[in-house]
């Protein structure tokens, strides 16, 4: 009888060593901010870091100064009746499209990505049910809406009817940086009251 108690005593003390190494990792120091290859920064919000991150989508340069890109995306706009939700890009049901508001990044990669992804509470997932070609040329229309020359433009009560080519300058921006003055800059020491 001790020798099975002294065999199944030995073998729980396996079982639990081996256990308790299953789960333990070393812990990441990485500081790579780059996104996986294919992925697109949404917001270029990166706690912690003294720079703002962006992706850059090789696939959007064929889309800029495109003024055709961008009527096709118009035309496209309208078959795929997203005014019934965004109203001639006015806003309606969904968020206007010709503000500088931009909940997931106004940059050509970013409305890209989320008409592909979709976003919550209301945008569908259009990547796959649509070409991509044909995503490219909405997002290019749609980031047109808010541009100056597309406002200046417009006539009556009906937005975004002439709308301007997106230049290649409109998107250098990285979308966000924090007010001068407003946030520490992770190298300078602050001291409290002593």
């Amino acid at each position: 009888m001790y020798s099975r108690f002294r065999t199944d005593l030995v073998f729980l003390i396996a079982v639990l060593l081996t256990g308790c190494s299953h789960g333990a990792s070393a812990p990441s120091t990485a500081t790579d901010t780059s996104a996986p290859a294919g992925s697109v920064v949404t917001s270029a919000l990166a706690p912690g870091l003294p720079h703002p991150i962006v992706t850059v989508d090789p696939r959007a340069a064929q889309y800029y100064d495109n003024a055709d890109a961008v009527m096709t995306g118009k035309r496209l706009f309208g078959q795929y009746n997203c005014s019934g939700c965004h109203s001639n890009g006015g806003g309606g049901m969904g968020p206007s499209l010709m503000d500088n508001e931009w909940i997931y990044g106004g940059r050509l990669e970013q409305i890209h990505q989320t008409l592909v992804e979709g976003r919550p509470n209301g945008m569908p997932t259009w990547g796959g049910k649509i070409p991509d070609d044909q995503l490219w040329q909405i997002s290019a229309y749609v980031r047109s809406m808010s541009l100056p020359q597309t406002l200046a433009a417009q006539q009556g009560g009906n937005p975004s009817q002439t709308p301007a080519p997106v230049p290649r300058m409109a998107d250098q921006d990285s979308g966000w940086s924090a007010p001068e003055g407003t946030t520490n800059d992770y190298v300078a020491n602050v001291q409290g009251p002593q």
